[in-house]
């Protein structure tokens, strides 16, 4: 497994990140060991980088594969951890409407609310090739629908209602207190 260069702002080498993060992602045809390889690695780097998802394209590969890895108490205390590899994910169903503070691993140093749907159906295949379809809500429901918009060069500030919210986050040197 590698730890894998995530596509951050501002990148010198390559100019605007946003035009490499915009690229479509095209679909995964055939699911074989590289396609696995890339899933390990991406949950990997995602770790490494303390996210709670990542997409392909976040790494300069455009194919339509996401992790997600949200661990046990995430949001509610008796949530458990939900790990996932999802291949051409879509989504089918959506409903109800939440506004939360997101960020971005591509975006380190920036957050800002953005509505999403409360509640998402998704399809998509597995490391298997095996059809999944699941339910989510709160904040497997946020991730999903940012980690698919990474797909089609979508970032989360494109959904945003209210750009006044967009900031930087608070850091506490250690020693001093949150006022």
């Amino acid at each position: 497994m590698a730890i894998m260069k995530i596509i951050t702002e501002p990148d010198p080498r390559y100019g605007k990140v946003s035009d490499r993060l915009r690229k479509k992602s095209v679909q995964v045809e055939v699911i074989d060991d590289s396609i696995r390889t890339l899933a390990r690695d991406l949950h990997e780097t995602m770790e490494a980088a303390s996210g709670v998802g990542l997409a392909a394209p976040q790494v300069g590969i455009y194919r339509r594969l996401v992790v997600i890895r949200i661990p046990e108490g995430y949001e509610h205390e008796d949530d458990p951890e939900v790990e996932l590899s999802l291949i051409n994910p879509e989504i089918l169903r959506a409903g109800g409407q939440d506004v939360d503070a997101e960020g971005c691993l591509s975006f380190p140093d920036l957050y800002g609310d953005v509505s999403r749907y409360a509640t998402v159906t998704v399809k998509a295949k597995d490391l298997e090739g095996r059809d999944l379809r699941l339910k989510a809500r709160g904040v497997l429901a946020r991730a999903l629908q940012h980690e698919i918009d990474h797909l089609d060069g979508v970032l989360f500030f494109d959904r945003m209602d209210d750009w006044s919210s967009l900031r930087y986050p608070v850091r506490i040197e250690e020693g001093e207190q949150a006022s």
